[in-house]
């Protein structure tokens, strides 16, 4: 393939699981994520799915954790999942904090020094990742679909409410719903975007959906037993914000579960199957 490296690739029920790097022009540096081709593609493009990681993880913890490739392949779906931030670049306090920087890119475009030049990931995953893929991988550029867990579900959510044109399905997995009004999300917006909230407004799917014009189903699961759900993710507020704004959502909340990898993969049978029934032919 031109335009990137394999990294590697491993047979998984019946399709390709791979790792690939490329060269990003949007954040200055070499990128990794994972795609799992289905064995439908064998036969012609196919719907595809983006998941968005959390704070601290890489494309690495979607791909081994979360136990999508079964569905995934059940359904004949592509799964993509980029890495979470740039990397390599040292820039000062960039790995001082686990909920900040390296690991912390928000899937926001930074306007401030010295962030704007390479932290910009909605560029990344909207723009230059999506056409790479597109161009690459046997996968159907009008029917995608896009999820994501805790900072990626806010990455999913405010992708697909800023670009209804571009997905056609979306869900999430404990996604901060509200980040102008969590402590994460006042820390990231504060250093990469300055400290005027009305420009954080843009980057919060509660905003966001007023005027989004989403007319699809969302599913969201929410661990009942999740240390941060009152604190930083707020499911309420969505809830809330989808009501005002005609937007169908299912917002489950599972008693006992948190907010790690076992909760993912419990409910991800239910988010594949969400997606595939949208984006079928």
């Amino acid at each position: 393939m031109s335009g990137i490296e394999t990294v590697s690739e491993v047979r998984c029920f019946g399709g390709t699981q791979g790792v690939y790097r490329h060269s990003s022009d949007v954040v200055g540096c070499d990128m990794q994520f994972s795609v799992f081709v289905p064995p439908q593609a064998a036969a012609g493009r196919v719907p595809a799915l983006y998941y968005l990681s959390g704070l601290t993880c890489t494309e690495e913890n979607f791909t081994v954790k979360a136990g999508a490739q079964r569905y995934a392949a059940e359904h004949g779906l592509m799964l993509i999942a980029p890495d979470t931030s740039p990397r390599g670049f040292d820039l000062p306090g960039e790995h001082d904090d686990w909920d900040f920087g390296s690991g912390a890119g928000f899937y926001l475009d930074a306007t401030q020094a010295p962030w704007k030049t390479n932290y910009r990931m909605y560029s990344y995953v909207v723009h230059e990742l999506r056409t790479l893929c597109s161009r690459e991988f046997e996968l159907d550029p009008e029917r995608i679909g896009i999820t994501g867990h805790s900072m990626g579900g806010h990455g999913a959510l405010t992708i697909a409410f800023a670009h209804p044109e571009l997905y056609r399905s979306l869900s999430a997995f404990a996604p901060i719903v509200a980040p102008t009004k969590c402590p994460w999300g006042v820390k990231a917006f504060s250093n990469y975007l300055g400290p005027d909230p009305a420009s954080w407004e843009r980057w919060d799917a509660c905003e966001l959906v007023r005027d989004s014009g989403w007319d699809s189903p969302v599913l969201v699961d929410q661990g009942g037993a999740d240390p941060f759900l009152e604190e930083q993710l707020q499911p309420e507020r969505l809830e809330a914000a989808c009501e005002s704004a005609g937007v169908e959502l299912e917002c489950r909340i599972q008693a006992g579960y948190d907010h790690s990898y076992y909760f993912i993969a419990s409910f991800m049978e239910d988010h594949i199957r969400h997606h595939a029934r949208l984006l079928s032919p």
